[in-house]
């Protein structure tokens, strides 16, 4: 097949997505009072309601509503005053009562919209970046210098509850192919699931995985959910098609399902874009069917032909009473806003002077953020303006390597506390250690649980940055290599680093290589 670049020069992708997620964090089911409980044994958290006996009648969780009201709030979505719920039939084994509790075409949040930041390598998947000016603007996108900014509509986000959970005995990869038997858990029937829906206005792979991770940041701000892809409570589909350049009719869409990684979405859309772009190419035609991305083999496969709104026979849920929320109601869960990502990176931006990509790769987790501002905090006022750039580097860099090492690590709990990190840093920065000690530092400070002053006084790492005492080593190197010294005067200026590494060398490593590195600039001139 052709490579991404080379189909986006003929067809433009239309990609759209359809976000599922779980409010994991609430204690009840969204009609019952059933346990939300992840790992639970199977079956163990069931009531007649959840279940579909006769005669059971749902109730609403309010919290829910509240959270999918948040949830829309966050989004730049309008809230719907009146709306109800419907439902949604289907035979299938993993809802007992045969349909599904959704809404309709009017959802509790409407016509709302993110902004996405696409810079560096994200950014050349669009096509006709290349060569445009910053500031630019074109279809839904604006040119920035590192890359573009593009706007995403939300058609809606609306409240459901999700299915059972089929488990399926026999075959090699635990899917419906090849098994011999499945068994149904009902303990996730009836969690209350919020399904935010796209406009069909992203063009890229890239764009599209950089939504959902920026959506789950949002989500984990406003804890409504865990959005733990591994166990399912944040899970996407990925609609997408293709058409000729230049034109504007849409068409025939696929979709993947049930995505469950950012990888798995980027390269599901990736190869879908490919494997449609060679269809089409050859006279074929694409079909409306849902398709499901094999990690392993690296392709798409058809699970069904695509159902449409008539097959699943909506009609309005005749045990629940239309919503009418009140703007009181609206107002108290606004009051609940918490500073949202967007809004302490620009906050961050403004007050430390850092650079937009730090500042957004520093909110990219709850955790590393909270961690930046607990350091700023030590730091003081003053210390704040001067060290904000380093300690951001050391969050960015050694911090978040090292919790991406330890899927167990946790800032909370470990010996690097904000008090350490800052004076960390203000070692490096006084040129009492160097980076590269820093960085051994870092080690033993999660190590030894001990301050970062007295590991370096207990190895004996304090740097040397006395002019004097460098400057008789700086002379001694030069003297004994009379040979080198003409050879990067001849032009050899990649020789510094052997002078540099001579000089180390016979100062144990603890000579400043700044005050090195200037010294033998000045002498070799």
């Amino acid at each position: 097949m052709q490579t991404l670049e080379e189909v986006l020069e003929r067809y433009e992708a239309v990609i759209g997505l359809e976000v599922h997620t779980e409010l994991t964090t609430l204690e009840t089911k969204m009609f019952c009072g059933c346990k939300l409980e992840f790992g639970a044994e199977p079956n163990t958290h069931t009531c007649p309601v959840c279940l579909g006996l006769p005669g059971a009648l749902p109730v609403p969780n309010k919290a829910a509503i509240e959270s999918i009201v948040l949830a829309g709030l966050a989004t730049n979505c309008d809230i719907e005053k009146h709306s109800m719920f419907y439902r949604k039939n289907y035979m299938y084994p993993d809802m007992a009562k045969n349909f599904q509790t959704t809404q309709g075409p009017v959802a509790f949040c409407m016509r709302g919209h993110l902004d996405l930041e696409v810079g560096g390598a994200a950014a050349k998947e669009r096509y006709g970046i290349a060569g445009a000016s910053a500031g630019e603007a074109f279809e839904n996108i604006t040119v920035t210098e590192d890359g573009y900014k593009a706007h995403i509509g939300i058609t809606r986000i609306h409240m459901e509850e999700d299915a059972g959970k089929m488990v399926h005995i026999g075959g090699e990869e635990g899917r419906i192919a090849g098994a011999t038997h499945s068994l149904v858990d009902y303990n996730r029937a009836g969690t209350p699931l919020i399904e935010l829906v796209t406009e069909p206005d992203l063009r890229t792979p890239e764009e599209a995985r950089l939504f959902m991770q920026k959506l789950r940041q949002i989500y984990l701000t406003l804890g409504i959910s865990d959005c733990s892809m591994e166990e399912g409570s944040l899970r996407c589909d990925g609609n997408v098609s293709l058409r000729r350049r230049g034109t504007t009719q849409l068409g025939t869409k696929t979709e993947l399902k049930n995505i469950n990684s950012f990888k798995s979405l980027h390269d599901g859309l990736l190869y879908e874009i490919r494997r449609q772009a060679q269809v089409l190419d050859e006279g074929g035609v694409i079909y409306q069917e849902t398709r499901h991305w094999d990690p392993s083999a690296k392709r798409t496969i058809v699970m069904r032909v695509k159902e449409t709104a008539d097959d699943y026979r909506l009609f309005p849920e005749p045990d629940l009473a239309p919503y009418d929320l009140s703007d009181e109601f609206i107002e108290h869960v606004r009051a609940k806003l918490p500073e949202l990502p967007d809004q302490k990176a620009a906050r961050f931006q403004e007050a430390f002077g850092l650079s937009a990509y730090d500042a957004q790769h520093l909110v990219e987790h709850r955790a590393t953020a909270a961690f930046f501002e607990a350091c700023m905090a030590e730091a003081g006022a003053d210390g704040a303006a001067k060290l904000a750039k380093p300690v951001a580097n050391l969050v960015i860099n050694d911090v978040t390597a090292w919790l991406n090492a330890d899927p167990e690590a946790s800032l909370e709990d470990s010996p690097l506390t904000p008090a350490r990190a800052v004076e960390l840093v203000g070692l490096v920065d006084a040129t009492t250690i160097s980076s590269k000690q820093g960085k051994e530092v870092f080690a033993a400070v999660l190590d030894e649980d001990a301050d970062p002053k007295a590991i370096v006084e207990a190895r004996g790492m304090e740097q040397v940055s006395d002019t004097g005492a460098i400057e008789a080593v700086v002379d001694a190197v030069l003297a004994e290599n009379p040979d080198k010294v003409e050879q990067y005067k001849g032009g050899k200026t990649g020789l510094i680093g052997f002078f540099v590494g001579q000089c180390m060398k016979q100062m144990a490593g603890k000579g400043n290589p700044q005050l090195i590195n200037q010294l033998l600039e000045q002498k070799l001139a």
